[in-house]
């Protein structure tokens, strides 16, 4: 898509960056709570559709994006082991209250490894799991075992998923730039409200919840 100037100059590295920090970052923080982590990696994966060495690039981004979810979740674990077994909620928040925390607990305590593995898929379980894990004392072993075969099929499915679209949506010359510049612009306006809507839930007030130990 060599017509498409602005992106065709970005080159991947712009990519590479917003990817990987996206990714640690829904991983490891709160913050992400409120970020666009899937379809930002599937937005990834069209625009690495538009450069000649864009095949290359999407399977390296891939082993990358594994690399910063494995070590985003291992941060926010630590995060959760540090505070003991009581986290911080707020009150009447959008996600982080104490009902969807005690989901993420309940959900621990039942399935643990399964748990782990499948939060991978859901966005707002996805970021609270690692920090209830740690909170929770769940075997640490377990948990990176879990968490990093969830990292391993979750970003090269997505990322993969939006290049091979990209690649179909190539085949038309006016449908890729108009799918993609409408992506971005959904992204840039998801990441702007998710910004302001954490912003938001921080100014809550806020109400400790004990974490049931997960004996698995």
């Amino acid at each position: 898509m060599g017509q498409f100037g602005p992106l065709s100059t970005a080159g991947p590295l712009v990519v590479w960056i917003i990817v990987m920090t996206f990714v640690f970052i829904e991983c490891a923080v709160i913050i992400g709570l409120f970020l666009p982590g899937d379809s930002m990696l599937i937005t990834a994966g069209i625009v690495m559709a538009t450069h000649a060495s864009g095949t290359a690039h999407v399977w390296a981004l891939s082993a990358g994006a594994m690399v910063a979810a494995i070590a985003g979740n291992q941060v926010g674990y630590v995060i959760g082991h540090r505070t003991g077994s009581t986290l911080v909620a707020r009150k009447n928040g959008k996600y982080l209250n104490t009902k969807n925390l005690h989901k993420v607990n309940l959900l621990l305590e039942k399935h643990g490894f399964w748990a782990v593995l499948v939060a991978r898929w859901i966005p707002w379980v996805r970021t609270l799991c690692p920090m209830v894990a740690g909170a929770a004392k769940m075997n640490h072993r377990r948990y990176t075992i879990a968490s990093t075969l969830g990292a391993i099929i979750w970003a090269p499915v997505l990322l993969l998923v939006g290049f091979y679209f990209g690649s179909f949506l190539d085949k038309v010359p006016w449908l890729l730039p108009a799918v993609l510049i409408g992506m971005i612009v959904l992204l840039v306006v998801g990441t702007g409200l998710g910004i302001w809507q954490y912003r938001k839930e921080m100014a809550r007030p806020a109400e400790t919840i004990e974490v049931e130990e997960v004996l698995e």
